[in-house]
């Protein structure tokens, strides 16, 4: 294992923007039959992220995101975490229904962690899940505006202080 934290990427809504007139530089790209807007500021930012994290997929388009957005952005083939399909399994967190409705990455995201310091940017998190994480220093959720996507303001954030090991008492 190593000791640098991962970073989970979702790509609608943070990649991705809602908005379809986004800031300048932002290029359209027809793909998989969807109209996706794309900045190669974004793969300038998340190839600095990779200095610190471990940077994993974690979206809905599962491997396409290694076919046909990493290309785009200039990324190496990353690791995906299987979030489709999502069947719960012994061990994962209890979450409420209204959750798991929105937060179904939850429980895929914390079985890849297996332990270690994550940080998930990702334009719909539960709030539930953002309020508890902020009393943990091995975790960081960053809610992004679908509409604007990420922004310079989370990079700074994910590398201001990164999570780091929980202290566990002996």
């Amino acid at each position: 294992m190593t000791g640098r934290p991962l970073l989970f990427v979702d790509v609608d809504g943070v990649l991705n923007p809602a908005d379809p007139w986004p800031a300048d530089g932002y290029g359209h790209h027809r793909l998989l039959g969807h109209d996706v807007l794309l900045s190669p500021v974004h793969g300038d930012w998340l190839r600095e992220l990779a200095d610190t994290y471990d940077l994993c997929w974690a979206t809905t388009w599962q491997g396409s995101a290694n076919e046909h957005l990493g290309p785009l952005l200039g990324l190496p083939e990353l690791p995906v975490v299987t979030v489709n399909r999502y069947a719960r399994q012994a061990g994962d967190p209890r979450i409420r229904l209204a959750e798991l409705i929105s937060g179904h990455k939850w429980a895929p995201l914390l079985r890849h962690a297996a332990g270690r310091p994550f940080a998930w940017v990702d334009d719909v998190i539960p709030p539930r899940l953002v309020r508890n994480s902020l009393l943990r220093s091995d975790r960081l959720l960053l809610r992004t505006d679908p509409h604007q996507g990420l922004e310079r303001h989370h990079v700074d954030r994910l590398l201001r202080r990164p999570p780091a090991p929980r202290w566990r008492r002996r």
